[in-house]
């Protein structure tokens, strides 16, 4: 961010270390023209993003409609931060995935069965950093 601009646009490269670094995130669906967005837990390995769930609204989404968009953000006393994946979403099916998936540092947050795995594979990303100061002055 320059000294004047309390907003900078941040690389792939700097959305991928923010996704690593995460664990909490949005994952928004479409489905007849209906959005949708759930909280999750996530693990990312920055060129994807793998989600945990049970079966239920979430995963009968993702297979009638694959296409979804990812958001995680954090902040400090001095800055926030906001990154936007989007990509296809799959369940993973083959037991080789699932074994690999369950290598993961991913868990439920939450005392819950949820043995589904879905990975999202990124083809977009964005994001943006953001100074928090005060508002300026309106006048």
């Amino acid at each position: 961010m320059s000294s004047d601009d309390p907003v900078r646009v941040l690389d792939r490269d700097e959305c991928r270390e923010i996704l690593k670094g995460g664990s909490l995130g949005r994952l928004a669906t479409a489905v007849g023209g209906e959005p949708d967005i759930y909280p999750v837990n996530y693990y990312s390995d920055g060129s994807s993003i793998l989600i945990r769930t049970a079966p239920g609204t979430k995963l009968v989404e993702l297979t009638v409609h694959d296409t979804v968009a990812f958001e995680t953000d954090g902040w400090t006393d001095d800055e926030a931060w906001s990154v936007v994946a989007h990509g296809r979403a799959r369940r993973l099916e083959q037991q080789s995935e699932i074994d690999e998936a369950d290598k993961s540092p991913l868990q439920p947050w939450i005392p819950t069965l949820k043995y589904r795995y879905v990975r999202i594979d990124i083809e977009r990303v964005t994001g943006r950093r953001f100074r928090r100061e005060p508002e300026p002055d309106r006048w």
